[in-house]
Order: C-alpha cells, then sequence, then structure tokens
C-alpha cells in the first residue's frame, strides 16, 4: 500500500511516494528544477498563479511516476502540505478569479493594524491569538475594497492547498487549523470570528465547509485519474500548511516538542497546550494538526521571510555559475563572521517578528579589497542564522524554552556552514532526520485514511540521522557575532 504526498511550495512543487508499512520513501520528483517566480506588481506584493501550482502539481506527479520505482496503481491515499496564508478566490466553476496573494504580500498590512486597534488588542489577541496583521483575512478584505467587481463573483475563498485538493478532487474543503493560519477562527467561541467577519464586511459563505485534518476531503475524479495514472476514487485525506506539516513530519505533535525548517523562508514552530499569545503578535500561534476544542495543541511559530530566498538572491547576483553545494564548500573555506560583513536578510516583505515592518535586506561593512563571493555566501547564512536567534529569544519571552530542534536535512540545513551557525548562535542541538514536506504529507495521508491508527504507529521507524550540537568554544564566538550583527539591525529599526 503505497502513500502520495505533494507540497504545494513557493519556489516549487515537491511529490513522494511513501511505503505505508515500512514508512520509507520509495521515489521523489520536484517540478520545476528551477525555482518559480513571485510576481510582484508593485514593492511588497507577492503573487502567484494556482493555475502554474496545479500545471507543475501534474508534471511533478507524472516525473515522479517516470522513475518506474513503483505501481502507480497502489496508491491508495493523498496528502497535501501547502505554503501558508495564501489567498485563493474561485467562483462557482471553480476557476481562480485572480492571482492568489501569497505569504510574504505586505499590501493588508495596514488593514490588518486598523482591524488589530478597531477589534481591540486584548479582545483580538485574547480570542484570534494574533493580530488580524497580513493574514488571509485581511487580504481578503483587501480584495473587497480595491477589486469590488471580482469580490461580487467569489464563490469560495480557500488556501493553497485547498485549490489543488479541488483540482484533484472537484471538492472544496478546510479545516480549523487552516482557518486560524488565515485569522478566521474564534479560540475563545470555537466558532468563525465574528469580530473579523464583522469589522471587514466579509461574507461567512465564502468559507468552505469546515473538516478534520486527518479525514477525506474528496475522492479522485475520473478525468484526472486518467490523466495522472492514478486510480479514480483515492481519497485526499490530509491537508496542512507546510509548517504544521512539516512538525506532522518530524514527529513534533505534543508540548513541547519544536522543529524548525529554513526552505524559502524560516519558520520555529513550537507545540504548546496553552492558548498563548505574544502581546505585540510577533510570532504567531495557529490550531496545529491535532487540535481540538478538548484537546488544545498550538503551534507557535516564529517566522522569518527573508531565508533561502536571500541565499538563492546571493548566487544570482554575483554571477557565480555555483551550485548550493559548491557554494556551501566556498562558504567553509571563510572563517566565522565573514571578516566583518554582516547581512540582515529582510528583503521578502513585512517581517512579523519586527512587528510587520519592512526594512529591506542590508550588507553591512563591505570592504572591496577584502571581501570576494564566498564571504557573501558566508555572511547570508549567518544573518539568517542570526535572524533564528533573534526570533528565538522573543520566543524565550514568551515561555518557549527548547533544549532540541528537529528538522529535516534539506534545504539551509545541507549547508554544514549554515547548521553550524544555527546551533551555536542559538545554543540549541539540532536533530536531523531524513524526508521534507511531501513525505510528511504522505505520512499524513496514512493517518487521515485510518492505515496508521496512531501516531505513534506512523512514526514507529522514525530515528535521527545525526544531531549537530553546540560547542562552547564556537557559541562564545558566535555570541559575540550576533551581538554585532544585532547592532546593526536596531540601528536599522531605529532610523
Amino acid at each position: 500500500m503505497l502513500l502520495l504526498g505533494l507540497d504545494i511550495g513557493t519556489s516549487s512543487i515537491k511529490a513522494s511516494v511513501v511505503d505505508a508499512a515500512t514508512q520509507q520513501q520509495l521515489a521523489s520528483a520536484q517540478y520545476p528544477e528551477t525555482e518559480s517566480g513571485i510576481i510582484s506588481l508593485q514593492p511588497g506584493w507577492a503573487e502567484q498563479s494556482p493555475g502554474m501550482w496545479w500545471e507543475h502539481v501534474q508534471l511533478a506527479i507524472l516525473k515522479l511516476h517516470a522513475q518506474r520505482k513503483y505501481d502507480p496503481k497502489d496508491i491508495s491515499a493523498i496528502g497535501i502540505a501547502y505554503q501558508m496564508h495564501g489567498l485563493v478566490c474561485v467562483d462557482k466553476q471553480q476557476q481562480a478569479l485572480r492571482d492568489s496573494i501569497i505569504w510574504c504580500d505586505s499590501r493588508a498590512v495596514e488593514l490588518g493594524n486598523q482591524a488589530f486597534e478597531t477589534i481591540g488588542k486584548e479582545h483580538a489577541l485574547l480570542h484570534l491569538l494574533n493580530s488580524p496583521g497580513n493574514f488571509t483575512a485581511s487580504k481578503l478584505a483587501w480584495v473587497k475594497q480595491n477589486e469590488p467587481a471580482l469580490y461580487d463573483k467569489i464563490d469560495k475563498i480557500m488556501l493553497p492547498g485547498d485549490f489543488i485538493a479541488m483540482k484533484l478532487t472537484g471538492n472544496v474543503s478546510t479545516s480549523i487549523s487552516a482557518l486560524s493560519e488565515g485569522v478566521f477562527w474564534d479560540f475563545q467561541e470555537h466558532e468563525l470570528s465574528k469580530d473579523v467577519f464583522g469589522y471587514y464586511g466579509l461574507d461567512p459563505q465564502f468559507i468552505p465547509p469546515v473538516k478534520d485534518v486527518f479525514t477525506v476531503h474528496g475522492l479522485v475524479s475520473k478525468t484526472v485519474a486518467e490523466s495522472l495514472s492514478l486510480t479514480a476514487g483515492i481519497p485526499v485525506t490530509y491537508k496542512a500548511g507546510d509548517q504544521p506539516n512539516n512538525a506532522l513530519s518530524l514527529n513534533v505533535l505534543n508540548p513541547g516538542e519544536v522543529a524548525a525548517t529554513a526552505g524559502t523562508s524560516g519558520v520555529i514552530y513550537a507545540v504548546s497546550d496553552q492558548l498563548t499569545y505574544d502581546n505585540e503578535s510577533r510570532v504567531n500561534s495557529f490550531a496545529h494538526v491535532n487540535h481540538t476544542d478538548k484537546q488544545k495543541r498550538l503551534g507557535v511559530l516564529l517566522n522569518i521571510n527573508g531565508t533561502g530566498i536571500l541565499n538563492r538572491w546571493i548566487r544570482n547576483i554575483t554571477g557565480d555559475k555555483l551550485n548550493y553545494r559548491e557554494m556551501n564548500e566556498a562558504a567553509a573555506g571563510v572563517a566565522p563572521g565573514s571578516e566583518g560583513v554582516y547581512i540582515l536578510p529582510f528583503g521578502n516583505g513585512a517581517e512579523r517578528m519586527l512587528n510587520n515592518r519592512t526594512i529591506e535586506a542590508h550588507i553591512h561593512s563591505l570592504n572591496f579589497n577584502i571581501h570576494a563571493a564566498p564571504h557573501l555566501y558566508r555572511a547570508a547564512q549567518e544573518g539568517i542564522a542570526f535572524a533564528f536567534r533573534y526570533g528565538l529569544d522573543i520566543m524565550r519571552s514568551n515561555g518557549i524554552n527548547p533544549s532540541v530542534i528537529r528538522a529535516s536535512k534539506t534545504n539551509m540545513f545541507l549547508s554544514e556552514v549554515f547548521t553550524e551557525a544555527f546551533v551555536n548562535a542559538t545554543g540549541l542541538t539540532v536533530e536531523l532526520y531524513q524526508g521534507d514536506g511531501s513525505t510528511g504529507a504522505a505520512i499524513g495521508a496514512g493517518l487521515g485514511a485510518g492505515i496508521y491508527k496512531t501516531a505513534e504507529d506512523a512514526f514507529r521507524h522514525f530515528k535521527p540521522l545525526y544531531k549537530a550540537e553546540p560547542s562552547a568554544k564556537l557559541t562564545a564566538a558566535y555570541d559575540e557575532l550576533y551581538s554585532g550583527w544585532k547592532n546593526v539591525l536596531l540601528n536599522q529599526l531605529n532610523q
């Protein structure tokens, strides 16, 4: 029995097939090989085409089949992970009405700030656990205000993974976890937020039927099955945002457990059994995949927009033809501290941990006679690690005090330079595991289909590849480097 997992990322679609009995990945594929672009019609805007996601999903699945490592007819359930907070609007014919306003788009920040003030900060935090900020509800309010003719055509709104599930099955659904990440959900009343819908004047009928994360969200249609060599009627049994899914894929489900990821964006995700929130909404709390009204499981999420996207930008801007492995090797040839270069990685929209400010990225103390491309490679990776440290200190001030973090050995964690900087800047051990978001989505599909009766059953073969641990000598060195980096950041914030 096989499970298909899809990860609808910003840069690409990843697909994996997992053997349900062994939890081993049999095959994986990515489409496209080079990163997908982000449409930015104005500064601070970020959009992608839902149609592009669907096209790339199909091509990724066919690319996966082409490896001939399994029989596609043995796939019995599908799980979907997706980039969080994106807004997809469809009409009654299930056609997307516009490009999706995605997670790093900043156009709705002021709308969200006004909503936060008017609803009342204490009330909003108590009920929503977050400021409306520039989350999905505020993006929908922006469409209502700025594109009223399009708004009037909306039948349903959804997140990116809901759209892909709809294309596979023809059915539309959502979950409490998804609604909470859009800041549509009232945790005290356990219902759609009357405050958010009332303040923005949004139509609750736009929200699809609410289902559990782990359940049947629809059956693959005959037409889609034929085009993708799948069996008609197999169920989509799991949908979750990429960060809750990353936590699931790392068996981070219980209070005190913590996951991290460093892809296009960077995240630390800690599970809590309390309805906790940051007074300034710099870190955010959403319903985890296993949250219920009776058993609270919240994901406390620190997000950094500018992570892998900075690494990609540095690669492109230097004009080098190196791949990421070669870049990492070049960075390793430079001593910690990059001979005085500091990089602030905040060039991908408003940063929530900086109070939704857009301060842009900065390269500090560049010397034309000393520094070359490898210095920039290392400074970029160190700057990302220092941004994690800055955010982690905010989480610590809110009572989140991890000692061990679990992460997949993918993206930035493939770099020894970044991993060294991360563990020594934060002072935390990182356990690195095999797998990625698409593998986690496949495991989620197995749970949703009832193939696994419990999480313990789903993760019985789960073991780390190795642990990266801080050293006293390097921690002291990185503490000093972090102090210098933080001064650069504070100077910028004070301007």
